[in-house]
């Protein structure tokens, strides 16, 4: 998938009649899991070079839906998906973007712990996101899993920017809660409806995802778990372990389209206080605190390598 072109005078208009003055509830009004975005239903998720997109850049956006994160999509909705895609053609970090949407949740508990749209390149995503279940649950058990993604990236999604130019995508989850270990054998045949040989540890799921996406956390660190007295301590260490260098702190996370377009920059090769002053206002000091711990790139023999 990912025909088209994003187009932000569309996107004004479909927000005018979808998505404005509207609460979370009244924007996803899903009450259970659809078939097409059940990853057991799901062979494969493509992101294809077309006329439109002659360079795909395969980006998944992959959001806790959890207690109160559902406000994440929520504000996908308002207006981050039409500034993520908007700022990407005008700033060109990366070229065609392909964007596909995941709601993660608590695979010991939830109904739904993974859903996934397709890879879309213009307006046609904001129907998918929307029909997307905001369950709501989680466990309650110290942790969500955010593995679901990386799995779901390395097993079912296909990359002409990979098979053809060797070129990563990028994979950001997003969310306010320390990951669980891993995925079990049993949470992944009920989930994915594959049969592993063995338990798949969160480091395993990580490294999977890394083969063909640049892989990296963002941690609301003002909302939620993270928030409280201790939790914050706690996500980092848990997400540092297995993501040095790749974890994101947002203190705003209305901000959080441009710290994903900013990222992108950074690990493309730009320079971190150039793309902070990039922004105006009060977005320029979020995006400067989110990419100050991103690694410094070096080149060697004309491609860009994330230093050690």
């Amino acid at each position: 998938m990912g025909m088209g072109r994003w187009n932000s005078g569309a996107w004004d208009n479909y927000a005018a009649s979808n998505v404005a003055g509207k609460s979370q509830a009244q924007v996803f009004t899903s009450r259970n899991m659809k078939p097409n975005y059940d990853p057991r239903e799901i062979t494969v998720r493509e992101s294809r070079d077309s006329a439109d997109n002659p360079k795909s850049t395969p980006i998944i956006l992959a959001s806790d839906v959890t207690g109160s994160m559902g406000m994440i999509a929520h504000n996908l909705m308002k207006d981050g998906l039409n500034t993520l895609a908007k700022e990407i053609y005008d700033r060109k970090p990366v070229t065609d973007p392909h964007i596909m949407v995941m709601a993660i949740g608590d695979a010991k508990s939830d109904s739904a712990p993974a859903q996934a749209t397709q890879f879309e390149a213009d307006i046609s995503l904001a129907d998918q996101v929307r029909e997307l279940w905001i369950e709501g649950n989680g466990g309650g058990n110290g942790g969500e899993s955010y593995s679901l993604a990386h799995y779901f990236a390395a097993t079912k999604t296909v990359t002409d920017s990979w098979e053809k130019r060797r070129k990563k995508g990028y994979l950001f989850t997003i969310g306010d809660e320390p990951i669980h270990d891993g995925l079990t054998k049993g949470e992944i045949a009920k989930i994915f409806g594959h049969d592993p040989q063995s338990n798949l540890s969160a480091q395993d799921c990580v490294e999977m995802a890394m083969k063909t996406y640049e892989v990296f956390h963002i941690v609301l660190k003002n909302e939620g778990y993270a928030s409280s007295s201790n939790g914050l301590p706690e996500v980092l260490r848990r997400w540092k372990e297995i993501l040095p260098q790749r974890v994101i702190l947002l203190d705003d996370y209305t901000k959080l389209a441009e710290v994903v377009v900013s990222t992108i920059q950074v690990i493309e090769g730009a320079n971190k206080a150039a793309v902070a002053k990039s922004w105006s206002g009060s977005t320029a000091v979020t995006v400067a605190n989110a990419i100050e711990n991103l690694p410094a790139n070096v080149q060697q023999g004309g491609v860009v390598r994330l230093a050690s």
